[in-house]
């Protein structure tokens, strides 16, 4: 038997019964698949339903992250891998080299029908720096949050810095601040839609918060006992944060 990570108009499709939630399992596939299919190991298969398919009544789009709080997490980080592949499959249909169409080489490659090159799913590292100040942690809101949930300074890693360089980068752009004794947190994949997400810690050494370039809308320094809404599992935010507040 197999189970699929089913994907259509981008939402993640589960089987229910009653109030528990799982990936579908089933020899074939259960609901007609349009596109090419990805093998996430030997009983996991990944594609994107028929665009005309009706959904069995048991079966129900989710959002990808909503899924968390439903299905195992083993099964979250494969739906999470096969969105990743999906989403890169979609996007790379033509070489970037020679303009010629694309077609599947490896499991998780693809190669040029005409000059031959070969590409793979490329990843987007990003860093998460949480910022102390003694007691303190710095917590900030971005214009482009969704809810209103203060999270940690965060950017793109660009070409020719180290990650060290990028979190030191990317606090001081955005809230003017110098830090120090930057360390490695932990990392975690984040399939929105192909992101490495790369935590560190780091402490204040100088600088008042200022919101520079306009990615913030607001932040501060908050106490254990006294902060905002945080952002909710599982993001790397999240588990950064919680390792703060559970300090002594």
């Amino acid at each position: 038997m197999n189970r699929w990570v089913l994907f259509c108009d981008g939402r993640l499709i589960v089987e229910h019964e009653g109030d528990q939630y799982r990936l579908p399992v089933s020899e074939d596939a259960p609901i007609s698949i349009e596109g090419e299919i990805f093998k996430l190991g030997e009983d996991c298969i990944a594609g994107f339903v028929d665009s005309e398919a009706i959904l069995p009544p048991n079966f129900e789009p989710l959002d990808l992250r909503a899924s968390y709080a439903c299905i195992a997490e083993e099964e979250y980080i494969l739906a999470g891998k096969g969105w990743e592949l999906l989403f890169w499959d979609s996007h790379t249909r033509f070489c970037g080299d020679c303009g010629s169409k694309m077609r599947r080489h490896s499991v998780i490659s693809k190669i040029c029908s005409r000059c031959g090159r070969e590409i793979f799913p490329q990843l987007s590292p990003a860093v998460l720096v949480l910022v102390s100040k003694g007691e303190e942690a710095l917590l900030v809101h971005a214009r482009n949050f969704k809810r209103p949930f203060y999270g940690l300074v965060a950017g793109f890693v660009e070409t020719g810095e180290s990650l060290e360089e990028c979190v030191a980068r990317e606090v001081m752009e955005e809230t003017n601040l110098r830090v120090k004794n930057i360390k490695y947190f932990g990392s975690q994949a984040w399939p929105y839609p192909a992101n490495l997400m790369i935590g560190f810690t780091a402490e204040y050494e100088s600088g008042e918060i200022k919101f520079a370039d306009h990615e913030l809308s607001d932040g501060g320094f908050f106490s254990r006992d006294n902060h905002p809404s945080i952002p909710t599992p599982p993001s790397l935010a999240r588990t950064m944060i919680d390792s703060w507040l559970n300090e002594k």
